[in-house]
């Protein structure tokens, strides 16, 4: 590590010097490692790294310099202890739950959350015999207790829903999830670590979609876990059996007695990646580390520009409602400003006089504001999620995902906010 870093850095200076510190005559940017394999001068030297007796690379795999770089990267941005880069953010919920869940193990997760993890709880991974409970975020620690088994692994929620704009009461969920001996872990894509540090709060893991706001340009599909090293999986170690006793498929290595504060993530990855081998792709991870680096001042713009727009709409004729959190008077308004003072997100909701019909109508009247199957990058975009993301679940399901038939979910980028909200304002001309 270079003498010059110095680790009380503020945030927006670690965006830019974090994860990477080169030496006397090494690159200033991070290289791109763009390479499967690694080259070993004995066999011992090798043997060594597949009995995790020594740290280094041997297949790209399982671990590649260039996405260990980025990960500390994020690491220190969450003030986690260990972290790895995911070839999505799905893969990223997925490795997070599955490496310390198996069958006819059980979870429980708050009901407002984004359509492609709500299926992958509730139908993908019940076929591998996990089983899912989904509760409401705002019901009380009585109520959401009462979903809590013997075989309850984890409590899962998200920071900021997607794209219900429900603000988790971070507190209050780590308390649950620690009165049952489990961990608390947060999708923390929407505010990102620059908004929202999760682990000030009591959560123990965090996750991100980097395909949004981190890489911020809607080039590179990702994602990221962070352990914040907090938990004691070892005072539980009967029922996280898979970190607290002897893994058979590494000679009998037990990860909390060998990797302590960083044994959820080395198991992450020398076991799941192994096996199921969602890497994310050096290139990948280059490009996301360049979005890394203007983050913080992306985000101000984001928030800026969605307060604006938000307030827009509120005001608007034929705008039946808006969810906004960082907008005064919002359900979750005062929650926002306990748990992300500097701002929530450029990502909103809200809903038009005329219903579905006149959501659908309206987005296609937008001329610069593109319908896409994406969210937080730069270019302000739109999608109904009813119609999209969200059309796989029932409209009981909808209704528990806080996704009502006329919700409009609105990414706001960083154009100019006139331009932005001009766009707006002439589709809606078009919505009797």
């Amino acid at each position: 590590m270079s003498e010059e870093y110095n680790e009380e850095y503020k945030i927006e200076t670690r965006c830019i010097q974090s994860g990477y510190h080169p030496g006397k005559g090494e690159p200033r940017i991070v290289p791109i490692y763009q390479s499967t394999t690694f080259r070993y001068e004995n066999s011992d030297q090798m043997g060594r790294l597949f009995d995790l007796e020594e740290s280094g690379y041997f297949y790209s795999r399982l671990q590649n310099p260039t996405n260990d770089l980025v990960a500390a990267k994020i690491t220190e941005l969450e003030g986690g202890a260990a972290g790895m880069l995911t070839s999505s953010g799905q893969a990223a919920n997925y490795y997070a739950m599955f490496n310390i869940c198996e069958a006819g193990d059980h979870f429980v997760a708050t009901a407002t959350l984004y359509g492609g993890t709500f299926n992958l709880f509730s139908v993908t991974m019940k076929k591998m015999g996990i089983d899912c409970t989904f509760v409401d975020p705002d019901a009380s620690p009585e109520e959401i207790g009462r979903a809590f088994r013997p075989n309850t692994k984890a409590l899962f929620a998200e920071t900021i829903a997607n794209p219900a704009m429900v603000v988790a009461d971070i507190e209050k969920l780590a308390a649950v999830a620690h009165a049952h001996g489990v961990p608390l872990i947060l999708d923390n894509t929407f505010p990102t670590p620059i908004n929202c540090r999760p682990f000030e709060w009591g959560a123990d893991i965090v996750t991100h979609s980097t395909t949004k706001y981190m890489d911020g340009h809607a080039m590179c599909v990702g994602g990221c876990i962070v352990d914040s090293g907090n938990f004691d999986w070892e005072a539980y170690g009967a029922r996280f059996a898979g970190l607290t006793r002897p893994d058979p498929s590494y000679h009998g290595i037990v990860y909390t007695e060998r990797f302590g504060k960083g044994a959820y993530i080395t198991k992450a990855t020398a076991q799941v990646m192994r096996d199921l081998g969602s890497i994310q792709s050096p290139q990948n991870a280059f490009l996301l580390n360049v979005g890394l680096e203007t983050l913080h001042l992306r985000m101000e713009r984001h928030c800026q520009n969605a307060c604006k727009t938000a307030e827009f709409l509120l005001n608007h004729p034929k705008v039946a409602w808006v969810k906004y959190p960082g907008l005064p008077g919002d359900t979750y308004y005062e929650r926002a400003q306990k748990y992300m003072p500097k701002g929530t997100c450029g990502v909103l909701a809200f809903g038009l006089k005329g219903g579905r019909a006149a959501s659908v109508s309206f987005m296609d009247q937008l001329k610069m504001i593109a319908i896409v199957t994406h969210v937080a990058d730069a270019r302000t975009c739109v999608l109904h999620p009813a119609s999209h993301t969200h059309r796989q679940l029932t409209d009981e399901q909808l209704k528990e995902a806080g996704v009502a038939p006329d919700l409009i979910r609105l990414s706001v980028g960083i154009e100019h906010v006139d331009d932005i909200i001009r766009d707006l304002e002439q589709a809606l001309q078009y919505i009797p």
